[in-house]
């Protein structure tokens, strides 16, 4: 089950002011390669709108007041993303956006290339690192939660809701359960 010579995976974490992309603002976005975590994007953005959920902001430590001042604009922000992703990304190969609850990362990332005009590298999909688990590994959806897989993969050490740091930890994440899944493949005698 050797990986695809034609993708190159992009863990990409962000945060955010509330659950939902238009009422909410995306605030900051993290990522690297999954197989070179030291290539990495980060970028905090100023609030495309000040609705906020307390609990989101209390989660991630941001201040909607302080991004206001300090953080780069979003169309720019995404611009530099985007020009990442493909400055990272090696030539002939296509760039698989890489998540943890990755629905809900992606969409926010996809509203806000389609907002600002520019095309999303990544196309119309992702890959969710918890359904990856549950279908490599017959596990139900609730043992693919943060809290059961950290214990199994990371040492049982939680996220830490910094954007670029969480992309890092769902980049090892991902390769354990890869690598795991590879030599189950493997003990079968497939080749």
């Amino acid at each position: 089950m050797p990986a695809s010579p034609t993708e190159c995976l992009v863990s990409v974490d962000l945060e955010t002011a509330g659950p939902v992309p238009g009422r909410y603002s995306m605030l900051s976005l993290g990522a690297c390669l999954v197989d070179d975590p030291t290539t990495t994007f980060y970028v905090e953005l100023k609030p495309l709108v000040e609705d906020a959920v307390p609990a989101a902001l209390e989660v991630s430590g941001l201040s909607m007041g302080e991004l206001a001042r300090t953080g780069a604009e979003p169309a720019a922000a995404m611009r530099s993303f985007a020009d990442w992703v493909a400055a990272s990304v090696p030539p002939g190969q296509r760039p698989v956006f890489v998540g943890f609850n990755a629905s809900f990362d992606w969409m926010f990332a996809a509203e806000y290339f389609d907002r600002f005009g520019i095309e999303n590298p990544f196309g119309h999909s992702a890959l969710d690192i918890k359904a990856y688990r549950m279908g490599q590994s017959g596990s139900s959806w609730a043992e693919t939660s943060m809290e059961h897989l950290s214990a199994l993969f990371l040492g049982g050490r939680p996220l830490s809701h910094n954007a670029l740091d969480d992309a890092r930890d769902q980049a090892e994440l991902f390769r354990a359960i890869r690598d795991e899944g590879r030599r189950r493949y493997e003990g079968r005698g497939h080749d």
